[in-house]
């Protein structure tokens, strides 16, 4: 065990490399970088599939004959695909579990398309998302795998900016195929994208777990063909922790940010500034998204110049809630001010100067998200390591549910109360999660020392 004194970060040349640090060893940079693009490809399928589809649902209601208000299950499929996917990655691995799960993609994407019913549409909408959504909690655990602590954080920045970007780029492209396509060929497009990701990761990405960690390595007798049940729900029970479960719901409230400003686009700014196209509404949608892109590299380089000089700055001890201070632009300032300005903005500001200010309101918005998020995600590996996957995977069942019942209620909030209200009060909860997070910082060590879930430390990170 290493004391308080002992330092977390040191050169080469100044230590011999321990069987930890060689782990780290096992991929060269392009390596490393050609596994961050392909599960980066792989987690920004789920949003996509998902977000795709909202522009198209007039014209599937109408060909299907059912009424738009259609119940979509995309969003408890993927709280249950997360889950899943990530216990049984910690038995079988990451690249099985992307082999495995990516079929489901494939034949529910095909399903889809060619759907004439709604509860066949229903069926195979679920298929679909529950086979992508391992993308969203795998990627995490791969990144954590490969990369160091001090060094993870703009891999996990690149992947969830490729993730964010498909919910965002994901309506535009949902409602050219609307408008001048069709929708059932767009989910054909995205059964061959399935196809092609399958065969990247079989072809060219190895097992990233580290050696001896999985579960079936552990056993001393198997079957060719070894089937085992893992409780998908174990993952829930890491949130038990009230620095974990802190910054899950600190996370949530900035994301619902998010979802407040892009859910209901078309009855806000569409109709505030006479936008009827499907295409055009879709097009709104991508400064969030380049914002996303923009931010989650930035954010996730500050959060390991964060990390690195607070270890410095404490002569070698590491405290994990360093790297929540990277939080504290997005947190304090971008997202609280992004979205009540955007509120306020559409309630009183007519004309392209509205629509323009609106936009820039998205962008600011994107790039403040990621730099919440981003840090969150580096911290939840960074304190368990050895289930990055399964509390990437609790965050995001758990965050899904929060956001499930927001998007519910953002539409008739709006319309009781106008949208500046309803974006103001998202404003306040955004700072809220903020709050919480600075107290995560001050008392994060007492925090994990009252429910200890098996906490990583400097040795095994």
């Amino acid at each position: 065990m290493a004391s308080e004194e002992s330092p977390l970060l040191t050169s080469s040349s100044d230590r011999h490399k321990t069987a930890h640090d060689v782990v780290y060893d096992r991929f060269t940079r392009g390596q490393k970088r050609w596994i961050v693009f392909i599960v980066s490809c792989a987690g920004l399928l789920p949003k996509f599939v998902a977000a795709s589809f909202v522009p198209s649902i007039p014209q599937v209601a109408q060909e299907i004959h059912s009424t738009h208000a259609a119940v979509s299950l995309s969003t408890f499929a993927t709280a249950i695909g997360t889950l899943v996917w990530a216990a049984y990655s910690s038995f079988y691995g990451r690249r099985t579990m992307y082999l495995c799960g990516i079929p489901f993609l494939c034949v529910g994407s095909c399903g889809v398309a060619m759907s004439n019913s709604l509860w066949s549409l229903l069926f195979w909408q679920f298929v679909q998302t529950f086979g992508c959504s391992g993308g969203l909690s795998l990627g995490a655990g791969v990144i954590g795998d490969i990369y160091k602590l001090e060094e993870r954080g703009i891999g996990i920045g690149i992947f969830l900016g490729a993730m964010l970007f498909g919910f965002a780029v994901a309506p535009f492209l949902g409602g050219m195929a609307a408008q001048y396509w069709s929708w059932r060929n767009l989910h054909y497009s995205l059964a061959a994208w399935g196809l092609l990701e399958l065969l990247l990761i079989y072809v060219s990405i190895p097992e990233t777990s580290h050696p001896g960690t999985l579960g079936i390595d552990k056993l001393k007798r198997r079957r060719w063909i070894h089937i085992t049940w893992v409780n998908p729900l174990s993952c829930l029970w890491l949130l038990r922790s009230p620095n974990l479960f802190a910054v899950m719901l600190a996370s949530s409230l900035a994301l619902i940010s998010d979802y407040v400003l892009l859910v209901p686009l078309a009855y806000t700014i569409g109709v505030r500034y006479g936008i009827t196209n499907k295409a055009i509404i879709g097009a709104c949608f991508l400064p969030n998204g380049l914002g996303n892109f923009i931010g989650a590299p930035l954010a996730g380089c500050l959060s390991d110049v964060v990390v690195r000089k607070w270890q410095k700055k404490r002569k070698g001890v590491w405290s994990p809630e360093d790297r929540l201070r990277a939080t504290w632009i997005g947190g304090m300032f971008m997202v609280p001010l992004s979205i009540g300005v955007s509120g306020l903005v559409t309630a009183y500001v007519d004309g392209p100067i509205g629509l323009s200010l609106n936009l820039l309101c998205l962008f600011v918005n994107g790039i403040g998200v990621v730099f919440v998020l981003n840090p969150i995600g580096s911290y939840n590996v960074d304190v368990v390591h050895s289930r990055s996957a399964e509390i990437t995977a609790a965050n995001v069942g758990v965050r899904s549910f929060i956001l499930s019942i927001a998007t519910a209620l953002v539409v008739p909030s709006i319309e009781h109360m106008g949208v500046a209200s309803t974006d103001v009060i998202v404003a306040v909860l955004a700072l809220l999660g903020q709050g919480i997070i600075f107290l995560t910082i001050r008392y994060g060590d007492r925090m994990r020392a009252s429910v200890d879930v098996g906490f990583s430390t400097i040795e095994n990170n």
